[in-house]
């Protein structure tokens, strides 16, 4: 890989967009697809399906064999309350090779001692996700029962394009939230894109049993992601 290619490719790395390098498997020549540019590239096609699958692929087009080799950031959790479900979900989360961020401004339960091996931010939402942005890499699990913590990271995940978007709570108390999230300008589409209760309906009732359903819940919605490589280039 020539050194403009690595430079360039490390700067999407570090933004969290994805790219796809070709490579002519023929001639030699080399070139990084960013997401945003995709649609232009005379290989948008298969460009588009590696950026979705995040297989690298063999294509021959027009007489020539091509190698695709994509580079997707790596999925990350967002864990909005330090409860008794984080405690088990974030190690899960961990394992299953998620980047793992619990955030809760409640410092009395955002401690390093509760979350082991984990990254823990003791600040409000709007704070933290300010210098810290979501994207279409992200699963956010919103498990505080608070409006007011969970409903700014909320706001925020629906607009950024979160791949998986999860909130703790009953039918009645997610009517209410779909009420609050209407009156800031939502439509039903998005809307439809919170899975709510949270975690797949398994039957779940410890918080470590909770932690499996979603867990499996947002593993099920990245592996389907038909649409992260869309939001990510938007």
């Amino acid at each position: 890989m020539k050194l403009a290619t690595l430079a360039a490719l490390n700067a999407e790395r570090a933004a969290r967009r994805p790219a796809v390098l070709v490579s002519d498997i023929e001639g030699g020549g080399e070139r990084l697809v960013k997401a945003a540019e995709a649609g232009g590239d005379p290989l948008a096609a298969d460009v588009a399906e590696a950026l979705r699958s995040g297989r690298a692929a063999s294509v021959e087009r027009d007489g020539k064999r091509h190698f695709l080799n994509p580079h997707l950031p790596p999925p990350r959790l967002l864990a909005v309350g330090a409860v008794h479900i984080t405690q088990a979900l974030a190690p899960m989360a961990s394992i299953a090779g998620f980047d793992v961020v619990v955030l809760d401004p409640r410092t009395a339960f955002a401690t390093p001692e509760r979350f082991a091996g984990v990254r823990v931010v003791a600040e409000w939402p709007d704070e933290f996700l300010a210098r810290e942005p979501l994207d279409a890499f992200t699963a956010v699990a919103l498990v505080t029962h608070d409006p007011k913590i969970d409903d700014p990271a909320l706001e925020r995940a629906l607009r950024a394009g979160c791949f998986y978007v999860g909130a703790l709570g009953s039918r009645k108390t997610h009517a209410k939230r779909l009420e609050r999230m209407t009156a800031k300008g939502f439509d039903e589409t998005t809307l439809a894109r919170i899975r709510a209760p949270i975690g797949l309906p398994i039957g779940a009732a410890s918080p470590a049993e909770i932690a499996v359903a979603v867990l499996a819940e947002a593993v099920g919605a990245l592996r389907r992601k038909p649409d992260v490589a869309a939001a990510a280039a938007a």
